[in-house]
């Protein structure tokens, strides 16, 4: 699930700041320590709420974040699109997968593109992508099953 979802701004930018919880089953993180990667996309909708009219659409993104260990280094990357795939690098697991489920600053939108005293929606969902296994693998029918994680839609209504 989402949690700790906080809507801000800056002199000249929306922010959205969030964290997934309960994201990482045991059997996903043994599967990341045996150096398979795992990637997490984050959808979200920003909308003008308009009565009596269907909401307006502003704007749509989707961020991914990707975990990879390296078993060699025995090390863990984590790399986040919005933060122009800068590796960070952990020594753990847990400092790895506390980046992994973390937005924080993002900026969403321009407030110039929002008018002052209107209702706005934000909506924000998190989805654990699909395993890709080299073909050889796909008969291995077990790791479909730990990759079926997302949230619900999760919804911040605000006025700007």
């Amino acid at each position: 699930m989402l949690t700790n979802i906080i809507v801000t701004n800056t002199r000249d930018d929306l922010l959205l700041y969030l964290t997934v919880k309960n994201a990482f089953s045991p059997e996903i993180e043994d599967t990341i320590n045996r150096g398979v990667p795992a990637t997490f996309s984050f959808y979200l909708n920003l909308y003008r709420v308009r009565p009596f009219w269907p909401d307006k659409a502003i704007t749509t993104a989707k961020v991914t974040h990707t975990l990879k260990f390296d078993i060699l280094r025995k090390e863990y990357t984590v790399t986040r699109s919005w933060d122009g795939n800068t590796p960070l690098t952990f020594k753990t697991l847990e400092e790895a997968e506390k980046r992994m489920t973390e937005i924080d600053s993002l900026p969403i939108v321009a407030l110039q593109r929002l008018e002052p005293g209107k209702r706005y929606q934000i909506r924000a969902k998190a989805k654990l992508d699909k395993l890709t296994l080299p073909f050889y693998l796909h008969y291995v029918l077990f790791f479909v099953s730990l990759w079926d994680f997302e949230t619900d839609w999760y919804t911040i209504d605000f006025i700007y």
